[in-house]
């Protein structure tokens, strides 16, 4: 087996740079890699990233020769299920499509690269429905644009190891943390208490379902399971598939709660028909044993330090706006 100091990543791509997780993972490899570069790339421009549209094929494959990565982190991705179901052609085009470009070229340019592809856990869709915690063998069954494009690339790239292509699937769970847009039901939730709390929203909370509950991950750990891969890049074989999860289901409106208890808003909670999803699952959980056993990775942030970290990141957040 090789050296690990000599198989480490020299060079690592990470697209989709400038979003939620990417700016946790920048500094999570910062810290990890610090001799190596990094190149990180955005669809707008960013200060410090490079600019990419992952649907031009031709500019991937120019940036993937130029930069001859040792390993790629494929973040980029129409990431909501809102916007998917906005806008369903741009996310088959970006989620599939860019991302089978942008495989394509690290097998024909650089074949030694590891792409690690961030793939979803909502990809399961309605095997959940069986009530237990899912694990890799579990089938794929999306319920939804974004989960079916999710779907389509992850089992795309696992043919394509077949063909020679070095690549794992994560599929994520929940994961939250600072920085994530309200776009996220957690973070939708810290920010409307702080806007009550600054005195910028009535005191009414508009909610979804909160029956529901779903396996959360702090980002932070997520990027950690990141990190973990490119320190074992040798020993993960091409195809393998990880589930990144707590394995601890937690209800929505639990967390409503928790939240609240760190606040002195005491608001009224409202339904928002326009909130509630179809065919939502009653109950998410996944099996990261794999993980666990492969890359000795399993979550570390105290769940209370992550809502708290979420609810002051909105805070100042407001602060910074007024």
């Amino acid at each position: 087996m090789p050296d690990a100091a000599q198989s480490m990543p020299r060079r690592i791509l990470v697209t989709g740079a400038g979003g939620f997780v990417g700016m946790h993972l920048l500094a999570a490899l910062a810290r990890d890699f610090p001799a190596w570069g990094v190149v990180g790339t955005a669809h707008r421009p960013m200060p410090g990233l490079e600019r990419l549209d992952v649907t031009d094929a031709s500019a991937t494959a120019a940036l993937v020769e130029r930069i001859a990565p040792d390993a790629c982190i494929h973040l980029a991705a129409i990431a909501t299920i809102a916007a998917s179901r906005n806008d369903p052609d741009l996310t088959w085009r970006v989620n599939l499509h860019g991302t089978l470009g942008l495989a394509r070229a690290l097998r024909a340019r650089v074949p030694h690269c590891l792409l690690l592809f961030a793939s979803s856990a909502e990809v399961y869709g309605a095997s959940f429905r069986a009530g237990e915690a899912v694990d890799e063998t579990a089938v794929p069954a999306p319920l939804n644009s974004y989960a079916a494009t999710k779907a389509s690339a992850d089992l795309a790239l696992g043919a394509m190891a077949a063909d020679g292509l070095r690549v794992v699937r994560l599929r994520a769970f929940n994961h939250i943390g600072p920085g994530q847009s309200a776009d996220y039901v957690v973070a939708a939730f810290a920010r409307q208490i702080a806007r009550i709390e600054a005195g910028c929203q009535e005191p009414v909370m508009r909610v979804g379902a909160l029956a529901p509950q779903r396996d959360f991950l702090d980002v932070r750990d997520v990027c950690a399971a990141y990190v973990a891969c490119l320190h074992q890049a040798d020993r993960l074989s091409p195809g393998l598939i990880l589930n990144i999860a707590s394995g601890k289901p937690r209800r929505i409106g639990d967390i409503l709660d928790a939240l609240l208890a760190l606040s002195q808003a005491k608001p009224r909670i409202e339904t928002a028909s326009t909130l509630l999803r179809p065919n939502d699952i009653a109950v998410a959980r996944g099996n990261a044993s794999r993980a666990r056993a492969l890359l000795a990775w399993q979550p570390a942030i105290d769940w209370d330090v992550t809502l708290r970290d979420v609810l002051q990141d909105w805070r100042a957040r407001l602060a910074s706006d007024h």
